[in-house]
């Protein structure tokens, strides 16, 4: 027997669960392809342990939302799915520790870097939720606002000074570090705006409509952002070993 859940929310309309179920399947699947497609050279290969394991952390929360786990509706009737802020939370900083440790050249320097990162990343999250439980229009506002400063400080850190290191040392991991960090920055760059005129914000769209935008961007973020990094990152290997060979 299929379960099936109906959800109104603030705006007026049924959200259709279907969704949330769908995002399941693709993050399910994108798992296991991402896992047996990706390199394992004791070089690279926890950058495959890396992508596998988002997609698969975001089919748990997708499981989740289907099954309304977590929906938390607050006094003037706006339903928020914490799930999709406890996936975030846990895969964003996956995602930025294989960027960072890219960037860096895998070298141990990188442990500061990632601390301030996924700090900045998690306040990010964390006052975004609190924007979108937040009641009054000057609350949500000032969360919001403070969200995205969080996230400026991510970008800062990702663009200027891991990138200027990156940059310095040149060779082929340097372009694959620069390919990765530009498709990611893009599509993260999104999220705020989706959230801005979601349900959660000034409900221009409605929840159906912010969920399906949202399932898209996390496909593209965690599954099809994963294939074309993993690719960078093989062919940077390669080029790398090739140019030692070369150079004996």
């Amino acid at each position: 027997m299929v379960r099936v859940i109906i959800i109104t929310f603030a705006t007026g309309d049924q959200m259709d669960p279907t969704v949330f179920l769908v995002g399941f399947a693709i993050m399910s699947v994108s798992s296991l392809a991402l896992y047996a497609k990706g390199s394992k050279q004791p070089e690279i290969r926890h950058h495959t342990y890396f992508h596998a394991v988002v997609p698969f952390i975001a089919a748990t929360a997708y499981l989740a939302m289907w099954f309304g786990v977590g929906d938390i509706t607050t006094p003037d009737g706006v339903t928020t799915l914490s799930a999709r802020y406890v996936d975030w939370t846990i895969t964003t900083p996956i995602l930025l520790t294989g960027l960072v440790t890219l960037g860096l050249h895998e070298r141990d320097r990188s442990a500061g870097f990632i601390v301030s990162t996924i700090m900045l990343d998690g306040l990010m999250i964390v006052t975004g939720l609190i924007s979108a439980l937040s009641t009054t229009s000057g609350a949500k506002l000032a969360w919001f606002l403070w969200s995205c400063a969080a996230f400026a400080g991510v970008l800062y850190n990702l663009w200027v000074p891991i990138r200027s290191i990156n940059t310095a040392e040149s060779g082929p991991m340097a372009s694959a570090y620069t390919k990765n960090l530009t498709f990611l920055s893009v599509i993260w760059f999104l999220y705020p705006i989706v959230f801005a005129i979601g349900p959660e914000g000034l409900k221009s769209i409605t929840a159906l409509a912010s969920a399906w935008a949202i399932l898209v961007l996390d496909v593209v973020a965690k599954v099809i952002y994963a294939f074309s990094s993993a690719s960078n990152i093989e062919k940077a290997e390669q080029e790398k070993a090739g140019t030692v060979r070369s150079a004996r």
